[in-house]
C-alpha cells in the first residue's frame, strides 16, 4: 500500500471520511448524510449539523481506514476543510484532524472546501491538474476560475446575488418541493416544457462573466400567484422553464470565459453539476464549441472527504502543510 493521508470534510451537514494515496487516487471514502434531519427544518440548522458531526465523525475514520486496510500511524498526514462553511460545523473535522495529527506526530493539511470542489474534475484517472477555466456550481457559491495549476488561480466572474443552487432551492421552497429542492426540480424538469414560461437570463448579454439569479427568482414569486400548482403539469412546466433558465446561463458563461481565456478544457465541479440537464446541456454545447470538457464525478459532486484528501495531496506534494494553531475561516476565500 502506498503512502496515504486521511481527510475530513465537515463544512455544512455531510460528515465526509476518505483516505488518499499522496498521488491523489482514493481508496476509500465514506458519507454520513443530514439530509433527512434538515428536511424538516427546509434547511441547514447550524447546531444540528455540528451535533451530528460529532455523532458521526470518529466511527466514519474507523471505517475508512479499516476499509483501506489501515491505521492512523499509517497515515503520512491529516487533512481537513477549513473553510468556507458554518463555524460550527468546520470546527468538528478541523479539530478531529488536528489531533490525529498531534497523536501521530503527522503533519496537518487545512484545505480549502473550493479548492476541493475546483479540483475534483481532475480525479478517477482525468489528472494531472493542467490548465483549464472551471465552473463552479453549488448552493453557496457559482463562480468561474482560471487555473494556471496548482494554487494558481485567477477569479473570471462570479454571482452577484444568489449562487445556482440557492435559486434551485429558493425556487422549490416556493412552489412547495421537499428540500434539498435542485433535485426535485430536475427531476420535474424531464416532464415538463422548458419555453412554458419565459424566465430571465441575467447578464447573458456581451462579455461579462458575472452571474446573477435574484432576477429570476424574483420573476418567479410574481407568477405563482396566476399558476395551479396543484397541477402536476403546470408545476413541471415551471421546474423545467425555471432549471433552462439557469442551465443556458451557466453553459453559455463557461463557454465565453473559455472563448476570452483561449483555453480549450473546461472543467465544472459542485453540487449542481449533478444536475442532469446541465450535465446534457454542458456535453452538448461544449462539443459544438470544440472544447474539452471534464465533469466531476457525480459521487464527487456533493461535499465529500474524496475531493478534499485529492487537494490535499496536490498541495503535500510541493511540501505544503498548515500550522496546528491555524483557525477555521466561515469565509474563506479561494483566491486572495
Amino acid at each position: 500500500m502506498p503512502d496515504c493521508l486521511l481527510a475530513l470534510e465537515s463544512s455544512c451537514d455531510e460528515t465526509a471520511a476518505a483516505v488518499c494515496t499522496l498521488e491523489g487516487e482514493l481508496i476509500s471514502s465514506r458519507i454520513a448524510t443530514q439530509i433527512a434531519i434538515h428536511r424538516q427544518y427546509g434547511g441547514v440548522v447550524p447546531e444540528v449539523a455540528s451535533r451530528n458531526h460529532i455523532l458521526h465523525v470518529r466511527l466514519l475514520v474507523e471505517e475508512v481506514l479499516a476499509e483501506a486496510g489501515q491505521t492512523p500511524r499509517d497515515m503520512a498526514a491529516f487533512a481537513a476543510t477549513s473553510g468556507p462553511g458554518l463555524v460550527s460545523s468546520l470546527l468538528i473535522g478541523t479539530s478531529m484532524a488536528k489531533a490525529l495529527a498531534i497523536a501521530e506526530s503527522k503533519p496537518f493539511i487545512a484545505v480549502n472546501h473550493m479548492e476541493g470542489h475546483l479540483l475534483s474534475p481532475f480525479m478517477s484517472g482525468n489528472g494531472p491538474v493542467r490548465p483549464c477555466v472551471a465552473l463552479i456550481v453549488s448552493g453557496g457559491h457559482t463562480m468561474l476560475v482560471r487555473v494556471h495549476g496548482v494554487g494558481r488561480y485567477e477569479l473570471l466572474g462570479r454571482t452577484r446575488d444568489d449562487a445556482a443552487g440557492e435559486a434551485f432551492d429558493k425556487v422549490a421552497k416556493m412552489v412547495g418541493l421537499h428540500y434539498p429542492g435542485g433535485p426535485e426540480i430536475d427531476k420535474l424538469s424531464t416532464r415538463g416544457d422548458p419555453k412554458a414560461f419565459d424566465f430571465p437570463r441575467s447578464f447573458l448579454d456581451g462579455r461579462s462573466l458575472e452571474f446573477s439569479f435574484s432576477g429570476l427568482k424574483t420573476a418567479v414569486l410574481y407568477e405563482l400567484p396566476r399558476l395551479d400548482l396543484k397541477n402536476e403539469q403546470v408545476l413541471a412546466d415551471l421546474s423545467a422553464s425555471v432549471q433552462a433558465a439557469i442551465v443556458e446561463v451557466l453553459v453559455e458563461k463557461l463557454v465565453l470565459a473559455a472563448r476570452q481565456c483561449g483555453e480549450k478544457l473546461v472543467t465544472v465541479s459542485g453540487g449542481v453539476s449533478c444536475n442532469k440537464g446541465l450535465r446534457a446541456a454542458l456535453s452538448a454545447r461544449c462539443a459544438k464549441a470544440g472544447l474539452q470538457l471534464l465533469l466531476a464525478r457525480p459521487d464527487l459532486c456533493t461535499d465529500n472527504a474524496g475531493m478534499i484528501g485529492f487537494a490535499a495531496a496536490q498541495r503535500f506534494s510541493t511540501g505544503h502543510t498548515s500550522p496546528l494553531e491555524a483557525d477555521v475561516d466561515p469565509n474563506l476565500p479561494l483566491i486572495n
